[in-house]
């Protein structure tokens, strides 16, 4: 429904909002009716040449910004909120500079500026934007398999293969989205959640700011943008122990023990923490945006884990010979205590060698390490039960209407005013990727060892669990994984190749992840009243645009940086340690070559973790059934378990300073700010948080290419990142590695 002279963002009248409410439905979910506008103005252009240059122009920065990022020592994911205010600016800029004559392209009528810069635009930039997030962020698992192949197994993989992995797992999910999209977008119940917090933020930047007191958001974004870019210089360069501060070795410098627990790179980071911003946001996000209950569900369970279980497990028990490996670890190791040598037990087909792997030795994990994949096994199965048991009954009624009834809401009726994308647009995506990877199957056979028929057990296994699981995430914002699940049957049933284990899980669950991401966007779309088939190009060329970038970004770094992910071939003060990329390493040996049955079977040395999948299952229960009879204590249903399994969850790579570090920092502003100072919260908080990650992220890059790059280091004491040498030494009697005491 249109109004006359409405601008998107605040202009409208009282009068049109209650005649849009009267004349459609409301949306039955009441954040939803709150914060989303329930009029639009379809005059509105969208596609303009400012959404393309700037659109574009986000992608390409966010995905290089990420992907450089990811493979140093302290990885940062930098947030489409950083676009999403930075390129407001500059849109209003064009508004006021750009010639206005109209010209005539195969009879359409074209300008360069169609007038103000608008809330539509600047929806489907960050639409753009985002496609570089879902790349180069947390979930872009296909980089990480290449580098894996490239720089951990040394593959020789030809960039074209590289291409189709990249470019066939992403547009894969987005056939999943197209395919899903009348169930998981158009329903009123599937609201997406996460989504009102950018509804919020575009209403924000586009109404008239109504508090005149204090600084704008803009002005205060350039001026904490400004000081974080400064302030990178120091632990990214001149005072790198900014990044682990860990003042407990330094009182104890020839105590094992007390490096142990105090090391914040090696250690449980006991006192330790971190004053560099890319080290708190880099595995669990900016915790200037996570919910005061979500930092408290997480700070439950990692002082429970760090503080509780593992010194138990470690000093008390020695739970699986935990003494012969240092503490923390994301390392591999042999039964005598030493770094695991993966070359002596491939074949030249990157296969496991078994009479090798006999003789030469049984694979050992750290005892942090071990732990936190059992951790994910009670993850896995204690979401389901909490999803089940909390949600279970409203995901029923909301799916069961979501699929039989689809009733519309105003929202839905709007977006009728646009044409719809076709299904067949999304099918012949969907068919195209599948042929493709196929097609990848037989000609790079020996490269990718998954064969024809494992790839459609990966297709299938997506198609199955992408409904479900996203029926949760829309209702709950909970995503359900099944990462472990997947890794488990493929290293049954192809057991010994670790290749074919990392590409199993591409297309059989991170396509799944990227079509959620997908389905996210085009919530935001139905919201912000966003033409259907703007959203379809947008997304399609900004994932191609994406995936073209990223991989020629990991390309470079991979062969241009000499030993990049070689630990031990890099200098000891490089950054290029890549430890998102080591777990992920670490994942394909102990998954793929060398397999579960032989890990966590019968016999295996970690078999009693398999208990905690049914131990994760129950943990849920009691916390329902206190619900229940107490329902009067509102906090009770606030206890989530899975949540809390989170706490521990990403380590390794993670560390626990990194954690504890963000922590503390949710604590300040969701806690403390939120509570005493509100009105500076609601106006800065978001602002604050992608100020930090922009100021960081372009210092980050501007030292790596004017100095790091051309060798100009710093050596003194404060350019070592922990001074805590002892803490990667094992304390089992008899065991003698490099730099350590030997025990008797």
């Amino acid at each position: 429904m249109a109004t006359k002279n409405h601008t998107y963002g605040g202009t409208d009248t009282e009068k049109a909002r209650q005649e849009s409410a009267e004349e459609y439905e409301r949306c039955p979910v009441e954040e939803v009716a709150l914060v989303v506008p329930e009029t639009d103005d379809p005059t509105l252009p969208v596609l303009t040449f400012r959404a393309w240059f700037l659109g574009l122009t986000s992608c390409t920065v966010l995905i290089f910004l990420n992907t450089f990022f990811t493979y140093r020592t302290q990885p940062l994911i930098i947030s489409a909120i950083l676009m999403q205010i930075g390129v407001l600016p500059i849109g209003k800029f064009l508004a006021r500079t750009l010639p206005t004559t109209q010209y005539n392209i195969f009879g359409q009528g074209f300008t360069l500026n169609p007038g103000p810069f608008n809330i539509k635009e600047h929806v489907i930039i960050t639409i753009f934007a985002n496609c570089g997030v879902s790349y180069g962020g947390g979930d872009a698992y296909s980089i990480g398999a290449i580098t894996v192949m490239k720089a951990y197994y040394k593959q020789g993989l030809s960039f074209i293969c590289g291409i189709f992995i990249v470019l066939t797992t992403q547009i894969l999910g987005y056939g999943w989205a197209g395919m899903l999209r009348r169930y998981l977008v158009d329903p009123a119940e599937m609201w997406w959640p996460s989504n009102l917090a950018q509804v919020s933020l575009f209403r924000a930047l586009h109404e008239k700011d109504s508090n005149k007191k204090g600084m704008t958001r803009m002005r205060f974004f350039l001026v904490a943008m400004t000081a974080s870019f400064i302030y990178y210089a120091f632990p990214g360069y001149l005072f790198p122990i900014l990044t682990f501060f860990s003042w407990v070795c330094w009182v104890w410098p020839h105590n094992i023990t007390a490096q142990q627990v105090g090391s914040g790179y090696h250690g449980l980071g006991i006192g330790a923490f971190t004053f560099d911003w890319a080290g708190i946001s880099a595995y669990h996000g900016s915790p200037l945006v996570t919910p005061w209950h979500s930092i408290l569900n997480v700070g439950v369970g990692f002082i429970m884990f760090i503080y509780i279980i593992v010194p138990i497990c470690y000093w008390k028990f020695n739970t699986f010979d935990a003494r012969k490996f240092p503490i923390f670890s994301n390392q591999l190791f042999t039964s005598a205590g030493h770094k695991y040598d993966t070359t002596k037990i491939l074949t030249p087909n990157y296969e496991l060698d078994i009479p090798a792997y006999k003789s030469y030795s049984k694979l050992y994990l750290s005892p942090l390490f071990a732990l936190s994949i059992g951790s994910g096994f009670a993850r896995f199965t204690s979401t389901l039960t909490h999803v089940a048991l909390f949600h279970g009954r409203d995901i029923w009624k909301q799916s069961r209407s979501a699929m039989k009834t689809m009733k519309l809401d105003v929202h839905a009726k709007l977006m009728r005013n646009y044409k719809q994308v076709p299904e067949w647009w999304f099918s012949i995506l969907l068919a195209g990727s599948i042929v493709l990877s196929l097609l990848m199957s037989f000609v790079w056979k020996k490269d990718v060892q998954l064969p024809w028929w494992g790839m459609l057990f990966a297709f299938g296994l997506a198609w199955i669990v992408t409904l479900p699981i996203g029926v949760i995430q829309a209702t709950t914002n909970q995503q359900p994984g099944y990462d472990i699940i997947a890794q488990f049957i493929i290293g049954y049933v192809l057991p010994g190749r670790p290749i074919a284990n990392l590409l199993f899980k591409i297309y059989g669950r991170i396509s799944t992840i990227h079509a959620l991401s997908f389905l996210s966007d085009l919530k935001l779309g139905h919201y912000m009243k966003i033409p259907p088939r703007c959203m379809y190009v947008a997304q399609l060329v900004g994932t191609i645009v994406a995936g073209i970038v990223n991989l020629s970004v990991a390309w470079w770094m991979l062969d241009n940086i000499d030993n990049i992910c070689d630990v031990e071939s890099l200098h000891p003060d490089s950054p290029w340690t890549c430890p998102k990329y080591r777990v992920t390493f670490d994942a394909s040996v102990i998954w793929g070559l060398i397999g579960p049955k032989r890990l966590f079977g019968p016999g295996g040395l970690y078999r009693n973790l398999v208990w905690l999948f049914l131990i994760g299952a129950f943990l849920p229960v009691p916390v329902w059934m206190l619900s229940k009879i107490f329902p009067e204590k509102k906090w009770i249903p606030l206890i989530n378990i899975p949540v809390i399994s989170y706490g521990f969850a990403g380590m390794p790579p993670a560390t626990p300073t990194n954690i504890a570090s963000w922590l503390i920092t949710g604590l300040i502003f969701n806690y403390f700010v939120f509570k005493f100072h509100k009105r500076w919260w609601q106006k800065y908080n978001y602002v604050l948080s992608a100020a930090l990650d922009a100021g960081t992220a372009f210092m980050g890059v501007l030292l790596f290419f004017a100095l790091q790059n051309n060798d100009v280091t710093l050596k003194w004491w404060g350019t070592k990142l922990d001074h805590c040498p002892l803490a990667t030494c094992p304390t089992a009697p008899g065991i003698k590695v490099d730099g350590c005491p030997v025990f008797t």
